[in-house]
């Protein structure tokens, strides 16, 4: 297979697994919290954190294919995701869940259009740094991989 096929197929997947799960849960499981250190965070935020940063990356990524400019060097991940909670928190679950459904497919749809060569592109990730896209993709996943661990932890 493919490795660009194998990336979007392991986005499609994983995005599927996440909705899925989300799709399940009470309307009390969303209050439950995630993370207490700094700004508390409940399912609903974690979700809330997927669409956000999903949607940035996938910009950022674009960028990064087109011109090889990636993020600031200045860039706060913290104060990104600040902003982007206090954006969010109208909506309710359903609505984050659909936001997350939409941008996922179009992750696995911007991934699936690449060419092999476009995954060599160098560009400065907010976290890895200076990395290749193919790199910045299979973080896609694995950072959704991580919260959805601690947001099962959050459930026992």
């Amino acid at each position: 297979m493919p490795e660009i096929t194998e990336l979007a197929e392991k986005l499609k997947a994983e995005g599927e697994r996440v909705a899925a799960f989300f799709s399940e849960l009470s309307d009390d499981q969303w209050q439950n919290e995630v993370y207490t250190e700094g700004t508390t965070w409940s399912i609903r935020n974690v979700l809330a954190h997927f669409v956000t940063s999903e949607r940035g990356l996938v910009k950022l990524f674009e960028r990064i294919r087109a011109t090889g400019e990636g993020s600031a060097e200045d860039f706060s991940i913290d104060r990104y995701n600040a902003a982007q909670q206090e954006k969010t928190k109208d909506l309710a679950p359903l609505e984050l869940l659909e936001q997350y459904k939409k941008i996922r497919a179009e992750s696995v749809q911007w991934v699936a259009g690449l060419k092999d060569e476009e995954l060599e592109i160098k560009g400065r990730h907010p976290f890895l740094g200076e990395t290749v896209i193919r790199e910045m993709v299979k973080m896609l996943y694995i950072h959704n991989q991580i919260h959805y661990r601690d947001v099962k932890r959050a459930l026992k």
